[in-house]
């Protein structure tokens, strides 16, 4: 374990997953064109994206039991493979039923990924470099959104739709040639450990992962702090920056680049957070979240198109919910045994993800019904139709707040009958201000010239 070989295995993996980001990521930017060529409303485009995520959200479970069957090398090559067919599906298509078809295996594809690559880590290495490799692999795979938003953007908009395309489908290709080649589920002379639950065990694992509070925390974390920006990024953010708020391509590309820097920066740090103040995740879910409403807030309520920084004041915030969604996997793993967390991590990511789809489409519904209605002399993309749309947003983030503060509720009385006590915020706050005031006090003390 931790050779050459186990680097090349986890590195072709990140490979695979960045590439999987990449397919995920690119009808964020094709939008406005995809607008053009397929003749679609809005409410049809958000389709593209909103039919992609629920194929994703419905494979989590499956893949994870697939996952267990197979190994993580036929997944990863699997995915890329389905990935690929959906890209060149895309590239020639010329109606939304085809385009939508393309994405729907996209994100078959995609579903199949992270998990896998995941689940080569603690087969090739040693236990103590697992925590560090997971979220480096997740922060390494958000790469992927530069590659769409520079590379692709630039392709698209210069030789062509299909081109563009056809050029992530090779991307997958060659993804899924060095994972089925290079790619094995655990290093020669060992025998990784394979389950084959039936569907009764399944089942059943499903249901107790559900009860447990800890997991609907987990969730709820995650439909609150990850959906806003997953919106923004994957569907609405570019035709938003574009046509609602004026700004040329590259200054839209560039925010977009912003989100993802911030996003792979601040992840160690909220980490490293989480890992000091165990008992106060949930109040950083919290904050994430109303931080999130008060910035969607600021932007809608302003007068006329929003100055660049407060554009960037709100980037920098939904940056933050994605690092702040994966403390829903943070409860999914302290409150399961190890044989359920998989099933346990499927359900947290289902609530990001679900959040995400219905907000997109409802998003592009209200836009075309605006429109419809002959609501803004500027067209379907207005920046008034998008403030009425994105306003939607309130009560999902309203949903997942109080959801959030009930779930705790439950998950804390859960731990008062086993002895472990929370204590209240103000009072661990006063507490270390004493603690401070104490101990530079006795520093003066220590300090002061004695005499004799």
């Amino acid at each position: 374990m931790d050779s050459k070989r186990a680097w090349l295995v986890w590195g072709i993996g990140v490979f695979a997953y960045l590439t999987a980001i990449t397919h995920r990521t690119s009808f964020g930017v094709a939008g406005l064109v995809a607008t053009e060529r397929f003749d679609a409303t809005a409410s049809a485009l958000s389709a593209f994206t909103v039919i992609q995520l629920v194929v994703y959200a419905a494979l989590q479970i499956p893949v994870g039991v697939l996952v267990d069957r197979f190994g993580p090398r036929i997944m990863i090559a699997t995915g890329a493979a389905l990935m690929a067919v959906g890209q060149l599906q895309l590239a020639a298509a010329e109606s939304v039923p085809a385009g939508v078809t393309g994405r729907i295996f996209v994100g078959a594809g995609d579903a199949m990924t992270f998990i896998a690559v995941i689940r080569l880590i603690p087969l090739w290495f040693p236990a103590r470099r697992v925590p560090v490799l997971t979220q480096l692999t997740g922060q390494l795979g958000q790469f992927g959104q530069l590659i769409s938003l520079a590379p692709f953007a630039w392709v698209l908009h210069t030789a062509g739709w299909s081109q563009a395309f056809v050029g992530l489908a090779g991307l997958g290709v060659l993804a899924c040639v060095l994972s089925a080649a290079l790619v094995r589920n655990a290093p020669a002379g060992t025998t990784p450990p394979v389950r084959h639950p039936g569907m009764k065990e399944t089942a059943a694992n499903l249901t107790t992962a559900w009860r447990q509070p800890g997991t609907r925390l987990g969730m709820w974390s995650h439909f609150a702090t990850q959906f806003s920006g997953t919106v923004f990024v994957l569907t609405w953010g570019y035709p938003f920056l574009v046509s609602g708020q004026g700004l040329d391509t590259g200054t839209a590309s560039v925010l977009l680049s912003l989100f993802v820097v911030v996003g792979i920066v601040c992840g160690p740090f909220l980490g490293s957070w989480v890992g000091r103040h165990p008992l106060r995740r949930s109040t950083m879910v919290l904050a994430v979240s109303l931080s999130i409403a008060a910035a969607w807030l600021a932007v809608i309520l302003h007068s006329g198109p929003s100055p660049v920084w407060l554009l960037v004041v709100l980037i920098l915030v939904l940056a933050i919910g994605g690092p702040a969604s994966m403390i829903g996997f943070d409860f999914a793993r302290t409150f399961n045994p190890s044989h359920r967390i998989g099933t346990a991590t499927g359900i947290v990511n289902v609530g990001g993800f679900a959040a995400a789809l219905v907000t997109m489409y409802i998003v592009g519904l209200l836009l075309d019904l605006l429109n419809n209605i002959g609501f803004s002399q500027d067209g379907l993309y207005s920046l008034d139709a998008f403030r009425v749309a994105f306003s939607f947003q309130f009560l999902v983030l309203g949903i997942g707040i109080v959801a959030v503060v009930a779930t705790r509720r439950k998950v804390r009385r859960t731990m008062a009958e086993r002895g472990e006590i929370v204590p209240p915020l103000r009072s661990v706050l006063a507490d270390n201000r004493r603690r401070r005031l104490q101990f530079k006090a006795e520093e003066r003390d220590r300090r002061r010239p004695r005499k004799d």
